[in-house]
């Protein structure tokens, strides 16, 4: 029976070390490109937010970061716009103390109400 419950645990940690083929709120990655390369370290390797609102929008943003980086800690969000599209840049300190810039591609909600 102990071997039973060790496969078992080895599956689901197997499971949860899968790369994802979603970024936010299980919608598809944006055109072609892998998930691995949308970790939001640049304008290029934005996360692609997929909501319709703003409010739902900011929601999938800090859901990113917590699910991303758990036990981060907000320093400071800017807009800014690069090639014609509006993104969000949020500075956090990571649990282990790393501080870093996290952009988001925010075009599908921003402005939208």
């Amino acid at each position: 029976m102990k071997k039973l419950g060790f496969l078992v645990l080895c599956l689901l940690l197997l499971n949860s070390c899968s790369t994802s083929k979603t970024t936010v709120a299980g919608h598809p990655r944006h055109g072609n490109a892998p998930a691995a390369t949308m970790d939001g370290s640049t304008y290029e390797k934005a996360v692609i937010i997929m909501e319709k609102s703003e409010s739902t929008g900011t929601a999938a943003e800090y859901k990113w970061l917590k699910d991303h980086y758990p036990g981060y800690t907000m320093q400071m969000q800017s807009l800014t716009h690069y090639k014609n599209k509006p993104y969000d840049i949020l500075q956090v300190t990571t649990a282990a103390g790393i501080r870093i810039e996290v952009f988001f591609d925010i075009s599908n909600f921003f402005g939208k109400f």
